[in-house]
Parts: structure tokens; sequence; C-alpha cells
């Protein structure tokens, strides 16, 4: 008999699961339960679809409809998964005309991701808060940003308020901007991105700010209330903000979506998502999950919680391998990010020095700021890099980037990302043969100078002397 492989989510680890269920064993009756009508969309690219920069939104889908059933997936759209009855494998799903429906499984994939957190505003939320008819947004699915182009469309924005400077904070800022809207940005931390060091954070607040948005850190917001004009006051601990915006966009992370499996008896972990081991496995038997609603396996600090889109397509490819018999693994994720701010990308890989000494190392950090090229061909950039690696050992622990657009920021990122994932020491960076040509790079590449600035800053005591290569 053909295995019945069912997976609940239709973004990046339950496609990812299905197919590669599929890829392995073509026989294999695969059904994907969707909540909405949209699956295999890309949620990251939707900021770039309301600055006008991708059009029409239906380009957001990694594949279209057709494709996935295709490749040979069965789609339940508009279906909402309810209750796992572990003990007689069915899946009970709710269609969008209410009926309720039990799906027989061999073997269940759950990719039910996360949520938008909801901070403690007064007036967001519940059945009296502000909401998209008011021109209050959360920002997480395809339906969500319907509701945020008729707000931008169908009524005079003049100006708005992001609540959250995260990647997607930052992002919809240069979105908003893009549309002519005078934009402002407030969060708590004292700084933007607190994914990078706060000093790396100053540089794309002040990109930001030189693009116009007026960036308010360490500024909580407490309250949102209707204005009489129809606009919403919002109001701001301290008293550092009581002013009136057209439109308010709360981007303030997100947490797990584990009520699924956690009624049918899986364990909670860091973050609040559920525990799964390296192969996804929850420990209910013939059940896999993977994606934003499980805890990370983390190649420095062991377990923790990293919702990433790359992370979600690893795992659940893993999930879906092993569940038609494979003996897949997850090999773990150092945390490697990359955001663009108008003209800037920030990146990051590894572990932030605080993490580091979280996790048992001895972390020391040096930032240099090398030319993207060779100086004397026009146009060369300065690179921010910050390198963190163990005192005592000289293993490579983490490394932070900032640089202009068109510097390869972000490959730059993963050079380091693959030293960390070789668990490689900041000397052999040294090592490394990388590409070289005036107008691209130098024969010590930006990455390979940044680190050679800490080995002469931080030389760990096994080594006594550097290559005379290293100071040329």
């Amino acid at each position: 008999m053909s295995r019945r492989l069912v997976v609940v989510g239709g973004s990046d680890a339950g496609i990812s699961a299905g197919l590669r269920a599929r890829e392995l064993d073509p026989s294999a009756e695969v059904t994907v339960v969707v909540a909405d009508a949209y699956p295999n969309f890309s949620i990251c690219g939707i900021p770039y679809y309301i600055s006008g920069e991708v059009r029409p939104w239906q380009s957001l889908a990694h594949r279209t409809y057709a494709d996935l059933e295709a490749a040979g997936l069965t789609l339940r759209v508009d279906t909402r998964a309810t209750r796992i009855d572990v003990a007689g494998q069915r899946l009970a799903v709710t269609g969008h005309d209410g009926t309720e429906q039990l799906l027989p499984y061999d073997e269940l994939v759950v990719g039910t991701g996360a949520r938008p957190a909801l901070p403690a505003v007064r007036g967001l939320g519940g059945s009296e808060g502000l909401g998209p008819a008011d021109g209050v947004h959360l920002l997480h699915t395809i339906d969500d940003t319907h509701a945020l182009m008729a707000s931008l469309t169908d009524r005079p924005v003049a100006s708005a308020l992001i609540v959250g400077a995260g990647y997607i904070g930052v992002e919809m800022s240069e979105a908003l901007v893009a549309r002519g809207i005078a934009t402002t940005v407030a969060q708590r931390p004292a700084e933007v991105l607190a994914t990078v060091d706060p000093e790396l954070g100053a540089l794309v607040r002040a990109e930001m700010e030189d693009r116009g948005v007026e960036v308010l850190t360490g500024t909580t917001v407490v309250g949102l209330a209707r204005a009489g004009d129809g606009r919403i006051t919002v109001t701001a601990d301290g008293g550092r903000l009581e002013r009136t915006f057209d439109l308010v966009v709360v981007v303030a992370g997100v947490r797990p979506d584990v009520a699924l499996l956690v009624d049918a008896g899986a364990t909670i972990g860091a973050g609040g998502a559920v525990v799964v081991d390296d192969t996804m496995a929850t420990g209910l038997p013939h059940v896999w999950a993977a994606g934003d609603c499980v805890v990370t396996h983390h190649r420095l600090m062991g377990i923790t919680y990293l919702p990433l889109g790359t992370t979600a397509h690893k795992q659940g490819r893993v999930a879906g391998a092993n569940a038609v018999g494979g003996h897949a693994r997850f090999a773990g994720s150092v945390g490697t990010q990359v955001v663009k701010v108008f003209d800037l990308v920030a990146a990051r890989t590894g572990l932030l020095e605080h993490e580091a000494l979280a996790a048992g190392f001895r972390p020391v950090t040096t930032q240099v700021s090398p030319d993207d090229h060779k100086a004397y061909y026009p146009g060369a950039q300065p690179i921010t890099i910050r390198v963190t690696a163990d005192a005592d050992t000289g293993r490579l622990l983490g490394a932070q980037l900032v640089g202009r657009l068109g510097s390869e920021v972000a490959k730059r990122a993963d050079v380091y990302a693959t030293a960390l994932f070789h668990a490689m020491t900041v000397e052999g960076m040294a090592d490394l043969d990388l590409t070289y040509t005036p107008p691209l790079g130098s024969p010590w590449d930006a990455v390979q100078m940044a680190a050679q600035a800490w080995s002469r800053d931080h030389r760990p005591p096994s080594v006594t002397a550097l290559p005379s290569v290293l100071t040329e």
C-alpha cells in the first residue's frame, strides 16, 4: 500500500517536507493542510510588494498551486487542523464551510509555524481593540498583506508608525518611505536591529534617519486609540510620544504556534517551541515537526529558538525524508541572517559576545572597517566587521557585517558562516583561497583582514607566532 503522509502547514517547512517525501517515495500519498488560500508564498517578500518593487502579489509564490499539484501534493486549502488523534493516527480538520473531517495518516508532519507577538498595548487586539478597519495592522500573512494594501489605497495615508525595529520593521520603513509616507519607527530596545551589536545597529539607524525615517529607540508604545478624525492616537511611556498617525503597523516578533502539538502531548522547550530531535521527531508516535514551531539545534549554543526561513526549509526537508522511511538528520544552524535597509546591508552569523559567554566560551571581539575592494579602483566602500572568537582557542564564534549595497556583504557573511559550520579558528581564515580582482576585492579579502585584526589583538596563548603574511 502507498504510504499516507499528511502535512500541516503550507509554508516553508510544510511544503519542503511534502516535496522531499515525494522525491524519495513517488508512491506516497501526500496531503498538505493549509489554513489559508496561499500555499508556498514568500512571507519574507511582503515588504517589497508593499513598496511596489514586486508586482503582482501572486509573484510572491515560490511555486504555483499547479506546480505543487504537478509535484504530487494534494492541497487542502482554507482548512484548519484542529486535533491530532495520536493513538488512532488521524488528524481532525475543519474546512472553510465549518465541516469537520478526520484524515487518516501513516505519518504526520506538523509545520504550523509562528504567530505574530502582540505587545501589551492598550487598544490592540481583542474584541474591543483596533484592527485593520481602523488602520492598525499586523503583518505576517498574505491576508494581512491584502488588508494593509487596502488601507494604503482606500484612504489617504500621509503618516505611519511602525512598532518594532527588527528585520520586518526596518524593511517596512523602507517600503513606506518608497510610497511617500512620513514614517516613524518606535521600539523598546536602545538600538534598532537587536540581532546585531548596538555599534552596528547605530549604523543602520543612521541610514534610516538619512532617508527620512524618524527612529525612536528606547520607546515603548503603551496605547492606541481612535481619534475623532478617524486617525490613530498613539501613546508611549515617559511621554515621549503622544501623536496621531494615519496608519500603524505592529511587527514585534513572533511566537511559535504550538497549540496543535501541545494538545496532542508534545513537550515544550526553548522559546516555548516544541522539542524535536535532529531527525525532527516529536516523541509522539509517527508525528514529526519542523519550522518556526519547533526548537532549533544550534551548532555553537545547543538548543535554542531561532525562527528563520532557511532553517525551516532544511528542517522540513529532514522531516519529509524521515516520514517516508529515510534517515536524515538536521545538521544544525549557526544563525546566519541578513537584511537590506535602503542602501545598507546588515548581516550576522554565529554568536554575539553575550551569547557566546552564556554558551560557555571566553569571547573577545574586534571591530575593523576594511574596504570592499582595492582602494585604487573607483567606488571602494568600507565594510564594518565585528569578529568574535574564543580567547583561549581562537575558535571563530561569530561575525557581524554592515556595508553598502553592492559590497557583497551577504556573501562575505556566508564565508564566516561556512567557517563557523566547520568549527574553524580565526587563524584558519587566512588559509582560505578566496577570489580576487581589484574591482571586487583585495588579495586579502575583507573577511580575512577582519580575522587578521582579531589575531593581532587577541592572539590565543596556544599561538606562538603569526605567519608574516598576516601583517602584509
